[in-house]
């Protein structure tokens, strides 16, 4: 008989691309996995992987093997979280990921209420964060290695869930343009992309979601803004806007009460807004678990909009 460890090993190899990937992300040794895989080829009677240079490929029957596992562990997941789970008493470790603002804005104020008195839940469910970009976030969710993702869709940078996953809209967030009070433009009720040409940028790093954000803005324009630094954190853009040595695209969600020389302006035409919503497998659609810290979720949310 085949054993579902085993078949979890293959599983994570063709999800991770190595052996030595999917060990590290079951949190077992090299040497562990292959045992699994070893054992499932002597109990399925067929190879499952092949070497390929330094690594490893599936075999076509290990690709149809792996097919049939994540089926089977899908349908398991989603029997241990709901038939087994108490509806009443969300409980066990939740494994959460969010993007940095998210993690300010919505996931620190929901733990604050998950732990406060009278929350429901609060004793039984340990709830464990990671910061990660909504690329990465999809990504971890997807594979299993997380559970739910707080994650955003620009307007202009779609982001792609995979079919076995459920994306909630969670709220709306706007971006503004910050400068510094002395700029030209810190007097306007709005700027406009053209308005902005010329300007030195300080963005998040090339490739991050709102980095493509910005970019896109003079897309219209047939230019490029003048990014002169590149910082994963909003709190130096801030800082960098105050000492008037750059202008820089945050978003509201998560962001501090701006220091005294700095600026807000809405950006028209292009609005810069972003859709945060949530994602999840669909087997963990009705875990009390995730619906608990869902509704947690859209509370905070609702607080930050108003």
């Amino acid at each position: 008989m085949i054993e579902i460890a085993a078949l979890r090993a293959l599983v994570a190899v063709e999800q991770h691309g190595s052996v030595i990937a999917a060990a590290d992300i079951m949190g077992f040794s090299p040497s562990a996995v292959s045992q699994q895989i070893k054992k499932l080829e002597k109990q399925s009677g067929v190879a499952v992987l092949e070497r390929h240079g330094r690594g490893v490929l599936l075999t076509d029957r290990g690709m149809a093997l792996a097919e049939y596992g994540r089926r089977i562990l899908g349908e398991l997941e989603e029997l241990q979280a709901t038939l087994l789970a108490d509806p009443a008493k969300p409980s066990g470790v939740l494994r959460l990921v969010a993007f940095s603002t998210a993690c300010r804005g919505l996931v620190g104020p929901m733990l604050g209420k998950l732990g406060s008195a009278g929350s429901g839940g609060g004793d039984g469910l340990d709830i464990r964060v990671l910061a990660e970009d909504p690329r990465e976030a999809v990504q971890r969710v997807a594979s299993g290695e997380a559970d739910l993702g707080v994650v955003h869709n620009w307007n202009s940078v779609p982001l792609l869930i995979p079919g076995n996953m459920v994306h909630e809209k969670l709220c709306t967030d706007t971006a503004d343009v910050l400068l510094n009070a002395a700029h030209p433009l810190a007097g306007r009720s709005a700027v406009e992309a053209a308005d902005l040409l010329g300007e030195s940028w300080i963005s998040t790093p090339a490739g991050a979601i709102c980095n493509e954000a910005l970019l896109a803005i003079f897309a219209g324009l047939g230019q490029v803004p003048d990014i002169r630094m590149y910082d994963p954190d909003f709190s130096t853009h801030i800082a960098m806007v105050q000492q008037g040595v750059a202008v820089a695209l945050v978003p509201r969600l998560g962001r501090p009460e701006l220091p005294r020389g700095v600026v807000a302006v809405p950006v028209h035409k292009p609005a810069q807004q972003r859709e945060v919503g949530l994602v999840y497998r669909k087997t963990m659609k009705s875990s009390p678990s995730i619906r608990h810290v869902v509704g947690l979720l859209r509370e905070a949310a609702s607080s930050a909009e108003r």
